[in-house]
């Protein structure tokens, strides 16, 4: 069961320099994809599919520029899925539909990379069926398979909590400061991923890091 952080819906509609609605090319993509859509459920689908299958995930497409509002998603092409995730927020909440953060601690590879990552995805509220649902845009692989349901959670990544995996199950209004901080400071993917752990050893998680970059053997999830 899904909570919220807070019980102020405006919150979850809110317009910033991160979920940036108010850029022109964000608003015209809106657009495009209201017009197209049959209702509301159908809109927040074709706008989760859009964001999903068009822009990759960087690391998928071994791009290392650093996507991290809206519109910087839609300005370079890619992004990580946490700048996924705020573009899929940017397109919903331009057209009131509520849209959030949530989180899930993984492990980055079980073989070459055995430490913990943060990885986001949104929480959407769909008017038709009162409820919250979770979304992950991250995009699909052959061995990813995200999809847009209402009833069974279709996401990424299922969450092991016998390796220490965690779901956290909040609905932010807001991304989490550490996420945006660590997109902000770093030049590129490559620095991002030692910035952006959701480790209890930092140290570990860098050498980690390092050691898989080196070997050419990194993965993303």
């Amino acid at each position: 069961m899904l909570s919220l952080y807070t019980s102020e819906i405006k919150e979850y509609l809110k317009c910033d320099d991160v979920v940036d609605f108010d850029n022109p090319e964000v608003k015209a993509l809106v657009d495009k994809l209201f017009a197209e859509a049959e209702g509301e459920t159908d809109f927040v689908r074709r706008a989760y599919e859009y964001v999903r299958d068009t822009f990759p995930h960087s690391a998928d497409i071994n791009a290392d520029e650093v996507a991290v509002s809206a519109s910087d998603v839609l300005k370079i092409g890619h992004g990580i899925c946490h700048a996924k995730a705020h573009l899929l927020a940017a397109i919903l909440r331009c057209k009131g539909v509520p849209a959030g953060f949530c989180y899930q601690k993984l492990i980055l590879d079980d073989e070459t990379s055995p430490v913990y990552i943060s990885h986001g995805l949104n929480g959407v509220y769909l008017c038709e069926f009162d409820k919250w649902i979770r979304l992950d845009a991250r995009g699909n692989r052959s061995d990813v398979d995200a999809q847009f349901s209402v009833d069974e959670e279709k996401l990424a990544f299922p969450v092991r909590a016998e390796k220490g995996e965690e779901d956290d199950l909040t609905v932010y209004a807001d991304p989490k400061d550490f996420v945006i901080k660590s997109m902000r400071e770093s030049k590129t993917r490559t620095e991002l991923w030692i910035n952006l752990p959701a480790a209890t050893s930092i140290d570990s998680t860098r050498r980690g890091f390092e050691e898989s970059f080196s070997a050419g053997t990194f993965y993303n999830r």
